[in-house]
């Protein structure tokens, strides 16, 4: 299974679209997780053109969002448990440790999150923790980025896609 995994598009329907390196990164995935942070519903309606889409709601969502999504949720994909939240919530200094927080638990495969804007993937005892950054707001990153993690059940790979332009 081909997974697409998004967070803080943080875009306005203005925008047209999403960036190219997006659309074409997501090409033939059979699922995107979107960790919060859409900004506008409209966005969501784009990204569900390209796939089935499981999301949760981030702190700069409003309540059309927030009552389509929630704040966290599992969900079973690819025979993985995976945990998708935005990462602003919770206990915890770091966004990483509110997540971990979040689904302390729940015995995930993987934890997928935002809210930093921060591309991040790290291994902790067998559980793959994963923020795909933003495909919109770099913020002080170099690159816009977005993930894929793909898995066969038993092997699961995440990495980061990066790219350079929002056009």
């Amino acid at each position: 299974m081909k997974i697409g995994v998004l967070s803080d598009t943080h875009m306005r329907p203005k925008a047209g679209k999403l960036p190219d390196a997006v659309l074409k990164g997501l090409e033939g995935v059979d699922l995107i997780l979107h960790a919060g942070d859409w900004t506008s519903p409209e966005i969501i309606g784009w990204v569900e053109k390209i796939a089935p889409v499981e999301s949760v709601a981030g702190n700069n969502d409003g309540p059309d969002i927030v009552n389509r999504f929630g704040y966290s949720k599992l969900i079973e994909a690819g025979g993985l448990t995976i945990g998708l939240v935005h990462g602003d919530r919770g206990r915890g200094r770091s966004t990483e440790q509110r997540a971990l927080f979040t689904f302390q638990d729940d015995n995930p495969d993987v934890i997928v999150f935002g809210h930093s804007h921060i591309p991040y993937s790290e291994r902790i005892d067998g559980l793959l923790l994963f923020n795909p950054g933003s495909p919109w707001d770099k913020r002080w990153q170099p690159r816009f980025s977005f993930g894929l993690i793909e898995t066969d059940g038993e092997k699961t790979e995440a990495r980061h896609i990066f790219f350079d332009s929002r056009e």
